[in-house]
């Protein structure tokens, strides 16, 4: 990366110079290895924890030896996928990036359902595809930890700082982030941004006009209009649909717990467990969409939000559950399909189990 973008040395991801010293930090991290023991040997972490620190620091050392540039990172990334797509998952499938060019920068507007699957699902089908990488929007409310923002930043993750306080703060914020993602598409690299702050938990994709409004700051500061600007940004947008999603009771939980008693206590781990349990959980089949450029000159944030919505509902690949929870008839809704649906729920309390019904039946419903 030239010296004179490091106005962006904050929020930007790291660079080819950075790789090696973000991953000899990450070895030297107590929390980190701790964390990798505590997931790989949770039997002897307590007890003999002290003798495989060691162990597992030499076993990264070597690994990652040859882990010198970005693009190193993602073919350990990529490996990484293929093992965690054959345990987790019965086949990923994607469709539209036929229509799409490789030498092409593209914004990927995304609706978001998994923390860190949703990315990881469209980079692994640009992988296959001999298409680049995309950079990663992510907000630093998921970074509480230092070694979370090594391995994010090494992972083409940029930062969005939602933790910014006070309008003139969050103006500066936002401008950076605004003038980041204009640089990174003009530079040729593909950005993928969430279509809103946070996972759609109750199902229900919607973009959120204000994040559109953001991409435009540039465009306003360069005095080019919205429906100038924004065609320039070559926006995709993209749905991601998972036949299971792997943290539908928890979301279903919290959804239950906010409508009864008004609010919900989010844990302190609790972002972690849902990125592991993402990752790890069963997802069955999953699909990416694709969708087609917006070129469109629309006038507003409103209308282009709009216009996400349309593909991204359109484009939504429907599996059993979704038509069983809708009530909707369909020939891939087999009794099989339903047993396994109504074993899902069976456990759970009414209001829960009505949630988690919405929430694979939102999709199906919108779509019809």
């Amino acid at each position: 990366m030239q010296k004179d973008n490091d106005i962006y040395k904050e929020i930007r991801p790291y660079n080819d110079e950075e790789v090696s010293g973000a991953i000899q930090r990450l070895i030297n991290d107590k929390e980190f290895i701790t964390a990798i023991l505590n997931y790989r040997f949770p039997q002897l972490s307590g007890v003999l924890g002290w003798l495989l620190i060691p162990l597992i620091k030499r076993f990264l050392i070597r690994k990652w030896s040859n882990v010198k540039t970005v693009e190193d990172v993602q073919f350990q990334v990529a490996k990484y996928m293929n093992a965690t797509i054959d345990h987790s998952c019965d086949g990923v499938t994607f469709s539209g990036l036929d229509n799409l060019d490789p030498n092409q920068s593209y914004l990927f507007v995304s609706n978001h359902r998994d923390i860190a699957m949703d990315p990881a699902m469209v980079n692994w089908c640009l992988f296959q595809t001999n298409f680049k990488t995309v950079r990663i929007a992510i907000g630093d409310n998921l970074l509480k930890k230092p070694c979370a923002t090594e391995l994010m930043r090494l992972n083409k993750s940029f930062i969005v700082k939602r933790s910014a306080k006070g309008p003139r703060e969050m103006m500066k914020t936002l401008g950076l982030l605004s003038s980041y993602i204009s640089n990174s598409l003009e530079t040729g690299n593909s950005i993928w941004i969430a279509q809103k702050e946070g996972r759609a938990k109750d199902g229900n994709d919607k973009t959120d006009p204000a994040i559109l409004k953001m991409f435009y700051m540039e465009g306003r500061k360069r005095k080019e209009s919205f429906d100038e600007f924004m065609p320039q940004l070559n926006i995709v947008p993209v749905a991601i649909s998972y036949e299971n999603d792997p943290c539908d009771v928890a979301k279903a939980n919290e959804l239950y717990e906010k409508a009864t008693s008004g609010s919900y206590e989010k844990g302190e781990f609790e972002d972690i467990e849902s990125i592991i349990q993402g990752i790890v959980g069963e997802k069955r089949h999953i699909h990416v969409s694709f969708g087609e450029v917006i070129k469109a000159p629309l006038e507003t944030p409103e209308e282009l939000a709009e216009e996400i919505d349309r593909q991204i509902t359109q484009n939504y690949h429907l599996f059993p559950a979704n038509y069983i929870a809708a009530g909707i008839e369909h020939e891939s809704a087999t009794e099989e399909e339903r047993n396994r649906f109504n074993e899902k729920i069976a456990d759970l309390t009414e209001g829960v189990a009505d949630i988690l019904k919405k929430m694979y039946a939102f999709p199906a419903i919108k779509k019809q």
